[in-house]
Order: structure tokens, then C-alpha cells, then sequence
């Protein structure tokens, strides 16, 4: 029996051996539960991203706002004259009659910090007129009709003796612009403030010491950038 237990004991010692190789074996195994919690984890985050992203796309078709649309319809013009002496001066009174539509029929639209001024050529031939806030429920349309005009404005001498020699041809080309800041409401959510700038270029009839309402020859629409 003495002579059993060296036998015994290297393969005591193997087993040993084995025991540890198991043992390591044992704790690679014992990490893996947590790196496949790490990538459940993961795999969560991606697709609560994933979807976020497909919701916010969906709300972005569904309420995505259009650009409100402005048209001249009407003008009329109570004073224009030009001076020469001792700087070219343009002295202007003009009233615009103005739709705005509101093409969504899911967001309302707010107006703030609107000035409205005509040039010629270039150059402004109105003092800027501010005008108060507005605030267009969807899917509809208003009108406005600013005054416009002051003192002498100083121009160029081109577009003093350009604004001159239409007077005397009976036809003025005009263009309305319209400044300021728009915020979309669709539905429950608030957009922030964007710039706005229109742009209406307009041709009237129009001749020197004739005045009130002036024919608009040919269309009057605008171009928008919000």
C-alpha cells in the first residue's frame, strides 16, 4: 500500500493540475454573463437611439412646416418725388395691400420684429416701418396694408433720375420688402425663431403729379427665405 501513493501522487498532483486548468477555465466562464449583459445593454441603447430617431423623423413629415407665402394685390401711391438739390433725395408716401398665406394645415405661424420698406433699383426709397406682431392660425390667410414712406430718403443720383424718367414713362418698378422673424408652432411643439425675408418686385402704373391707386401691371408675387 506504501508503495501506491507515489502513484497516487502525481496523479494527485495532475489532478491538481487539472484543477486549476478547470478552476481558470471556471472563471472565463464566470465573465461571460456580464459581457453578454454589457451587449444586451448596448443593443438597448441602439435601438431606444433607433427608435427615437424614427419618431422624431415621423413627427418631422407629419408637422413639417411650409414656408408662408406673401402677394401684393393692391398699391396705391400718395406722394413721389424726386430731388436733386444738394443731395439726390427721394421723398415717397405709398400704401401695399398684402395677403399672407399660411399653407400648413398642422402648425400656426407667429411673426415678430417686422419692418417693411420699398426700394427702387437697389435702393430704399422708404424709411423702414415696423410692424406688430402677428400670429396666422394654420391653414389660413391674412391681409395687411402698411403705409410707408417719411422724410426725403437720400438715394443715388442713378436711381433718383431712374425713378425721374418712369414717372415720365408712366410705368415704376417697385419691390416690397418685408424683414423680420418667424416661429412655427405644429402642434404641441415650439420651433425656435428663424429669419424671414420677402421679396415682392412689382410693376405700376404710375405718372408724375397723378396720385391714389395704381394699376399693378403684371403679377406681384413674392419669393420667401425662412
Amino acid at each position: 500500500m506504501p508503495a501506491d501513493e507515489p502513484t497516487g501522487s502525481p496523479m494527485s498532483g495532475e489532478g491538481g493540475g487539472g484543477g486549476g486548468k478547470n478552476a481558470g477555465k471556471g472563471m472565463v466562464y464566470h465573465h461571460r454573463p456580464a459581457a453578454g449583459a454589457a451587449k444586451a445593454v448596448c443593443y438597448g441603447l441602439l435601438a431606444l437611439i433607433l427608435l427615437a430617431g424614427v419618431t422624431a423623423l415621423v413627427l418631422y413629415l407629419v408637422y413639417r412646416p411650409s414656408k408662408p407665402r406673401f402677394a401684393v394685390v393692391g398699391a396705391a401711391i400718395y406722394e413721389l418725388n424726386v430731388s436733386s438739390a444738394p443731395i439726390s433725395t427721394v421723398s415717397a408716401s405709398m400704401q401695399m395691400a398684402v395677403t399672407v398665406r399660411n399653407p400648413n394645415s398642422r402648425s400656426a405661424i407667429y411673426y415678430d420684429r417686422l419692418v417693411v420698406y420699398v426700394t427702387h433699383r437697389g435702393q430704399v426709397i422708404t424709411p423702414p416701418t415696423p410692424l406688430p406682431p402677428l400670429e396666422q392660425e394654420k391653414d389660413s390667410t391674412v391681409a395687411m396694408s402698411p403705409v410707408l414712406g417719411g422724410g426725403p430718403v437720400p438715394v443715388s443720383p442713378e436711381a433718383a433720375a431712374g425713378i425721374a424718367a418712369a414717372e415720365a414713362y408712366g410705368v415704376v418698378a417697385l419691390r416690397l420688402v418685408v424683414a423680420g422673424q418667424i416661429r412655427y408652432r405644429p402642434g404641441p411643439f415650439h420651433s425656435t425663431r428663424v429669419g424671414m425675408f420677402v421679396r415682392c418686385d412689382l410693376v405700376v402704373g404710375h405718372r408724375r403729379g397723378v396720385y391714389g391707386q395704381v394699376p399693378l401691371l403684371g403679377g406681384a408675387d413674392c419669393s420667401v427665405d425662412a
